[in-house]
């Protein structure tokens, strides 16, 4: 059965959560392109620690994407009273999940990035930026909740506005407080960490501002008192917490996938620094049409249309890869204008061309990976996707500790893990919705 669900629609939820999808990727990209010319040292490290940083973010991540299908699904139901209840039970939960993690970081950061960084230097270094990155933590969490609303109501804009404030915010400070501009001292690594944390909680005041002023509060029963119903909130653990195993295993992985290469020498986790940066920007669009074929898979499913999701998903896959070819082809023509943004090392930028090809062919694979597997959890069946995860991450793992500890292959080789990830997500994802019976799930 052909799709009902237009272009235009696709893209109407798809280009605000590009945007959105930009505001860690900017700080990413600010910090590394500051920090690149600082030194190759403090460009490791703002990798490394940004990577511990976000592994535990990506529970939040991960729960905000239970809420984001409940209310997608309330949305197609036309139950739109419902919305509030699931956001203000989503608002309970995130309230202790941040402080729990806020914890975590704050007496945990310094021993167990001790056991996992060998370089004594990027440890150092490490350790300043987490001295005030993780206070973070509590805004991050907050900020996924409130895009998991937007995205599940198909009303992007407000991502869009934050991601743009954010920018601003951590642009402007990071050049003031790593370079000691603009009256504020010279913090180094350490400024760039306070200036990302300045950002989001800049995002979240937004949103909180945002959400009082424009929605309609009472059509959708955000912000009254709920009294906390057992049965939903069950549902909605149920739901997310499966996504919340899964993301933080897979981010967790990834952290693990640097250990090894930062492992193998300074040069190869600054190189690596860079081209991940690089990577992250190619795939904003990736992951932002993914999130697209979550919420459409959820709300199609929730207007009975069941025979549309595969059509469906091949029309997002379309769109998805219309914007990151034409990135990766820029990449792959133009590499050392690319890398010259982050570092002027002749060395470093010599060493990162072979990695960027490699990623430019990744981010093709991952496209078509990401949209089929987002649409797994858009079904409702998260604890698949889970499972899928988890075969799938296993064979990456396998295949990164025998390029890195028995071949010990170049960097380059070594990053083809993530084309490898790629098309196996795919795969088991798209077979999945080919021959698993998923239509009749309820959430």
């Amino acid at each position: 059965m052909p799709s009902s669900v237009s272009n235009k629609s696709i893209w109407n939820i798809a280009y605000p959560i590009i945007l959105g999808n930009l505001a860690q990727t900017i700080i990413t990209f600010t910090d590394t392109a500051f920090l690149g010319h600082v030194g190759a040292i403090e460009l490791g490290a703002s990798m490394m620690a940004g990577i511990y940083y976000f592994v535990f973010a990506t529970l939040a991540w991960g729960f905000s994407i239970g809420i984001q299908i409940i209310i997608a699904r309330r949305l197609g139901e036309g139950r739109l009273e419902r919305i509030g209840v699931v956001f203000g039970h989503g608002l309970f939960v995130v309230m202790f999940l941040s402080l729990l993690m806020f914890l975590c970081l704050h007496l945990f950061t310094s021993q167990l990035l001790r056991n996992i960084i060998d370089s004594p230097n990027i440890y150092a270094a490490a350790i300043q930026y987490m001295k005030y990155r993780h206070y973070g933590i509590i805004f991050v969490c907050f900020n996924f909740l409130f895009r998991s609303l937007y995205v599940g109501l198909s009303d992007t804009r407000p991502i869009t506005y934050s991601t743009l404030l954010m920018a601003v915010v951590n642009i402007s400070l990071d050049y003031g407080l790593i370079f000691g501009k603009f009256g504020f001292p010279e913090m180094g690594i350490g400024g760039a960490a306070l200036a990302s944390v300045c950002a989001e909680i800049a995002a979240l005041i937004f949103f909180i501002i945002f959400t009082i002023a424009k929605l309609p509060l009472k059509r959708y029963s955000l912000f009254a008192f709920h009294k906390i119903e057992g049965w939903l909130m069950k549902e909605i653990l149920k739901l997310a917490l499966p996504t919340m195993l899964q993301r933080l295993i897979s981010f967790g992985l990834w952290f693990v996938f640097f250990a090894m290469i930062e492992s193998m020498g300074e040069m190869p986790i600054a190189v690596s620094g860079v081209v991940r940066s690089v990577y992250m920007l190619i795939t904003v669009p990736v992951f932002a049409f993914a999130a697209t074929a979550n919420t459409i898979t959820s709300r199609i499913i929730g207007e009975g249309k069941q025979t549309e999701v595969m059509p469906t998903l091949f029309k997002i896959l379309k769109n998805s890869l219309f914007l990151v070819i034409p990135l990766a082809l820029i990449c792959a023509f133009i590499p050392e204008y690319v890398i010259q943004i982050y570092t002027n090392d002749a060395g470093l930028i010599t060493a990162c061309i072979p990695v960027l090809y490699v990623l430019c062919v990744a981010a093709v694979f991952m496209a078509f990976g990401m949209v089929f597997f987002e649409a797994v959890s858009g079904t409702g069946n998260t604890t698949a996707a889970l499972l899928m995860e988890l075969a799938v991450l296993g064979v990456y793992m396998l295949y990164i500790w025998y390029m890195t500890h028995i071949a010990k292959a170049d960097i380059q080789w070594v990053w083809t893990a993530e084309l490898v990830y790629g098309a196996a997500i795919g795969y088991v994802s798209w077979l999945f919705l080919h021959k698993a019976n998923w239509q009749e799930k309820r959430i």
